[in-house]
């Protein structure tokens, strides 16, 4: 007995429901991040979590519905009428033929007006059949290459993780191994580094206090500072951590980790006695406004200028012994210290151009963004500082024609290049101020 089934649903619709319904799904109890996995597998654990793979709890169910899913795409590519057997264990046999839907036409019977008859034998619907078929088949094909793609890819990425993962332990032993032989050095570059950025957090917050700034806190800061790097350098007495300080050469060609070492304490501590440097600066012109406080910064500003010039210096001595190894042969000693002397030296030209520009803004007499305003001008505007809404101190009329305090107007240009009240650009764009009393944080390493 044959049985005809009409359905508006292809081959493609069954086996997306058979590969949803096969394929694995995310529990509620997977949600939560699995702890014990990511300590056997951290990489693979990540990835699958954040979506990238499919969960592996069950990898033999992931496989087992790989192989349904294709095995049904070759079932259903070579024949559309499959054979399924009587539940009650009959010999008749059922056939089900999947067919495209009837244009309404054809199922008045044409142009005659006859009953078209759906058989084996219908030469137009056999045609259309066939090509139905066709395109299922080829609908099939194209999205099984792009999956078998999409499989091979995720397969790739699956064997990079897990050889990350294998090679992660060694090398987390090899870490532990090399800090444990330079475990002072690690030490100390990490004492050295955070005292720097306190250190530079203070100062900062010490020059925005103007003249509420205190005498005493000043001088204790400076003192702690000084002897701070007085300490680090009495410590390693007997090394050549100095020698570099005078722009001379280590006596004895360092190791590429102690080199590293020896430039990023000098380059450290050096910038904190730039910061001591710096606070003598604040100490000094603790009492002033208007005037004195854009000089302040100023000065801050030519410090640091004058610190990354000399911090570009600092390096050269120690890769200078570095490179300068006979053991490679002369020739090849030679060339690599000739090589990273002309590379320190376009570095250093912009330094100095950079220093250069800061000795020039401090030789001004006037306001390099203005000038200062008359006493007309001053009533005219209203004598009212847009700024801090009080009574204009020393004040200075801007190229837009504005006028403000000068020590508001010095703090407002330490970060911007336009008017507070028009946003045109007064401020050339010259070099980067400092005037805020910070420090450049940046390792000078090379």
């Amino acid at each position: 007995m044959e049985t005809s089934v009409d359905t508006t649903n292809s081959n493609a619709s069954v086996t997306d429901t058979l590969a949803s319904s096969l394929s694995p799904r995310r529990t509620s109890s997977s949600d939560s991040f699995p702890v014990i996995r990511f300590l056997q597998a951290p990489v693979t654990t990540v990835l699958e979590y954040s979506g990238v793979f499919r969960p592996r709890s069950n990898n033999n169910d992931y496989n087992e519905s790989h192989t349904l899913i294709h095995d049904h795409h070759r079932s259903l590519s070579d024949s559309d009428r499959p054979t399924v057997s009587n539940a009650n264990g009959d010999n008749g046999e059922v056939s089900i033929r999947i067919i495209g839907a009837a244009d309404p036409e054809e199922g008045d019977g044409g142009e005659g007006g006859e009953p078209g008859a759906v058989n084996a034998g219908d030469g137009g619907r056999g045609e259309r059949e066939m090509a139905d078929s066709s395109d299922v088949e080829g609908e099939n094909g194209g999205s099984g290459s792009r999956s078998d793609s999409s499989s091979q890819q995720r397969y790739d990425m699956q064997q990079v993780s897990r050889w990350i993962e294998q090679i992660l332990p060694f090398s987390l032993l090899l870490l532990i191994v090399f800090i444990r032989q330079h475990l002072q050095g690690f030490f100390v570059t990490i004492y050295v580094t955070a005292f720097m950025y306190k250190s530079n957090d203070i100062l900062q917050k010490q020059t925005a206090l103007k003249g509420e700034r205190k005498l005493s806190v000043l001088a204790g800061y400076f003192i702690v500072f000084v002897l701070h790097v007085i300490g680090v350098y009495w410590w390693y007495q007997n090394d050549d951590l100095c020698y570099p300080l005078f722009m001379v050469p280590p006596r004895a060609i360092p190791p590429f980790w102690h080199a590293i070492f020896t430039i990023i304490v000098n380059d450290t501590m050096v910038r904190q006695a730039a910061m001591a440097i710096k606070l003598i600066l604040l100490m000094y012109y603790r009492n002033g406004k208007g005037h004195n406080f854009r000089r302040q910064g100023q000065m801050l500003t030519l410090v640091e200028y004058a610190l990354l010039l000399y911090r570009a210096f600092l390096p050269a001595p120690v890769w200078y012994r570095f490179f300068l190894n006979k053991e490679y042969g002369s020739l090849f000693s030679s060339l690599t210290t000739g090589l990273y002397l002309t590379f320190k030296l376009t570095s250093i030209v912009e330094k100095v151009g950079s220093l250069w520009t800061a000795l020039k803004a401090l030789s001004r007499k006037d306001v390099h963004y203005g000038s200062y305003a008359t006493p007309e001008q001053v009533i005219e505007a209203g004598d009212l500082c847009a700024i801090c809404q009080e009574k204009m101190q020393a004040p200075v009329l801007l190229r837009c024609k504005h006028i403000f305090c000068e020590d508001c107007v010095s703090e407002w240009f330490e970060r911007e290049r336009t008017c507070p009240l028009c946003r045109s650009v007064v401020k050339p764009a010259d070099i980067r101020s400092y005037g805020d009393g910070s420090t450049s944080l940046f390792f000078q390493l090379f």
